[in-house]
């Protein structure tokens, strides 16, 4: 079963349970898979990786959005942004834990023979294509400057 099918099948069970947050969100993913279908090139259909790519950013947009409406105290728009990452979080593949990308990144460090922050731009054009939809990209850069500066 694609995405496209799986966020249909939730719709309907949202639209049955009358569950507007998860509704709202599944909406949004829906519109993206529209949007990625009707992109010029897609030829009407989209592969798994275009897939992780807009629920990537949606994920993004929502944590950044969160961490905004935590700061000026707006505890309801934080309330839906916290429903609509549970949502989303659910079409992606598990995220790895901060020492398990540290253990990995420590290792691409070794592969590429980087030594100092100098070589950040090598080893993080490795880490991201290696950690792609499994480590957040603020994590991965953070985790690379740690290590680069020990």
């Amino acid at each position: 079963m694609n995405l496209e099918q799986q966020v249909m099948s939730e719709m309907k069970d949202a639209m049955k349970s009358k569950n507007e947050g998860v509704l709202r969100s599944l909406r949004a993913i829906k519109a993206e898979i529209i949007k990625a279908k009707t992109d010029p090139g897609a030829g009407g259909e989209i592969d798994a990786a275009t897939e992780q790519k807009f629920l990537q950013k949606m994920m993004k947009q929502r944590k950044d959005s969160l961490e905004i409406f935590e700061k000026q105290g707006r505890e309801d728009l934080a309330l839906k942004e916290r429903e609509e990452i549970a949502v989303i979080e659910k079409f992606l593949p598990k995220q790895m834990t901060a020492e398990e990308v540290s253990n990995a990144i420590a290792a691409i460090i070794v592969q590429t023979g980087a030594a100092s922050l100098a070589d950040l731009g090598k080893v993080m054009g490795v880490a991201s294509k290696q950690l792609a939809g499994l480590a957040d990209g603020k994590t991965i850069s953070g985790i690379v400057k740690d290590l680069l500066t020990k």
